[in-house]
C-alpha cells in the first residue's frame, strides 16, 4: 500500500479535524469587538487543565447567557458566570475563573475601551509584542495565548502563519513540515486556522 501524499494528508486532516476551536464554541469570527472577546473567553477557559470540549461547551453557556462582550462580562453577577461554568461542567476552576474572567473584562475595558483591535494596534505589527500583551489579562499565559493567535490568524495577517509548538509536533509526526512556513506552503492562507486547529486535535487525541 503507497504512503499517502502530502496532499492528500492535509486533505484528511482538514476533513475529519479540521474544525476551529472558535467554530466548536459557535463564535462566527470577525474582526470586530464582540466576535473577538469571545474568543478571548476561549482563550481564558482552554488556558486550565480541563478538556477542551468542555472549555467550548462552558464558552457556549456564557455566549447563550448574553456575556458576549467585555462590557456585558464586566457588569455580570459572579455568581450567574460560575453557574453558567457549571451547567458546562467545567469543575474545580469555576470560581476562579468566573473572578479572572471579571477581571479580564475590566482591564479590557481600562485599558483597550473593550476592543481588543486596539491591543493589535498597540502591539503595531510584532507578533512577539501581541503576543506578550495578550498575557497581560488575567488567566492568560503562553498556552492561552498560543490559542487565541493560532485562531485569529485568519484574520490578523501578521500572526500568520501560526503554529504552536504542538502543532509543529505533530506535524512531524505526520511526516509533514515541521515549519511554520513550511506548513503554510500547504494550504490557502484562509485554511491556516483550520490546519493548525487540526494538527492539535490530532496530537490532543493520542
Amino acid at each position: 500500500m503507497t504512503e499517502p501524499t502530502r496532499a492528500e494528508r492535509i486533505t484528511e486532516l482538514l476533513s475529519e479535524y479540521g474544525r476551529t476551536y472558535a467554530d466548536e464554541a459557535g463564535i462566527r469570527l470577525r474582526d470586530k469587538p464582540s466576535p473577538l472577546y469571545q474568543l478571548l473567553v476561549l482563550a481564558v477557559l482552554c488556558s486550565t487543565r480541563i478538556k477542551a470540549d468542555i472549555a467550548t461547551d462552558a464558552a457556549r453557556e456564557l455566549f447563550r447567557g448574553h456575556l458576549r462582550t467585555a462590557r456585558t462580562m464586566a457588569g455580570a453577577d459572579w455568581q450567574t458566570i460560575v453557574d453558567a461554568l457549571g451547567r458546562a461542567h467545567y469543575r474545580r476552576y469555576d470560581e476562579s475563573t468566573a473572578t479572572a474572567l471579571i477581571k479580564g473584562s475590566e482591564l479590557l475595558l481600562q485599558r483597550w475601551r473593550g476592543d481588543l483591535r486596539r491591543l493589535r494596534e498597540e502591539a503595531d505589527g510584532d507578533r512577539g509584542r501581541l503576543w506578550e500583551l495578550l498575557q497581560e489579562v488575567p488567566r492568560i499565559g503562553p498556552v492561552g495565548a498560543d490559542i487565541f493567535c493560532r485562531e485569529v490568524q485568519g484574520l490578523w495577517p501578521e500572526l500568520r502563519p501560526y503554529f504552536d509548538e504542538r502543532a509543529l509536533e505533530t506535524a512531524g509526526s505526520l511526516h509533514l513540515p515541521t515549519t511554520a512556513d513550511g506548513l503554510a506552503e500547504l494550504v490557502r492562507a484562509d485554511d491556516l486556522p483550520r490546519l493548525a486547529a487540526a494538527l492539535v486535535r490530532v496530537a490532543l487525541r493520542h
